[in-house]
């Protein structure tokens, strides 16, 4: 399990739907160390703090293995290219991590990091500004089909995250699936 690539985003303004919206969720990946605060990414921001962010979800982390679904999707939605790869971030993650898929976590499982300690909180809801970013008005339903949301974590010890950090998962009390509490608070 690791760090496949550190992205963030500063809120910016967007046209959505007829409207003009703020969204931080079109990241992109930052080279070197980046300092990880009880808040989140340092240089990062998330336009909407009544869904994102705050000490529960404070970084949120978004599985490799599920980027060749939306690339397939994508395509079948005819907004990309078959060969069109996601940029790292695409889908508004923090962390875009290898081995860590939503049906191994726990809420209460911890990451420990070579630099910091993170803990996972609560799955992904998707919102309008997934489906803007994908490009098609069923990205947030396919979530939900799915199952493939990422994971919030919550800071608990600061430092600092880098691509290529090894990630050691450190059991929580296993008692609530990150997956089945996504799909039982979720519509589809």
């Amino acid at each position: 399990m690791k760090v496949l690539h550190v992205n963030r985003a500063q809120a910016r303004a967007t046209h959505i739907n007829g409207r003009t919206v703020l969204t931080a969720i079109g990241k992109r990946a930052a080279q070197g160390p980046v300092p990880v605060h009880r808040l989140g990414l340092e240089g990062d921001e998330q336009a909407d703090l009544t869904v994102h962010g705050g000490l529960s979800k404070a970084v949120y982390a978004y599985p490799h293995e599920h980027y060749a679904f939306w690339q397939t999707v994508r395509a079948q939605a005819r907004v990309s290219l078959w060969d069109e790869p996601l940029d790292p971030g695409m889908l508004g993650e923090n962390l875009t991590v290898q081995g860590l898929t939503e049906d191994a976590l726990w809420i209460g499982d911890q990451l420990r990091l070579p630099g910091c300690v993170l803990a996972v909180s609560e799955p992904r809801f998707p919102c309008f500004k997934f489906n803007a970013v994908m490009g098609f008005a069923q990205a947030g339903k396919l979530m939900a089909q799915s199952g493939y949301c990422g994971s919030y974590l919550a800071v608990i010890e600061p430092g600092l995250v880098c691509a290529g950090d090894r990630i050691e998962l450190i059991p929580g009390p296993r008692e609530v699936n990150l997956r089945e509490l996504f799909r039982a608070r979720v519509k589809t």
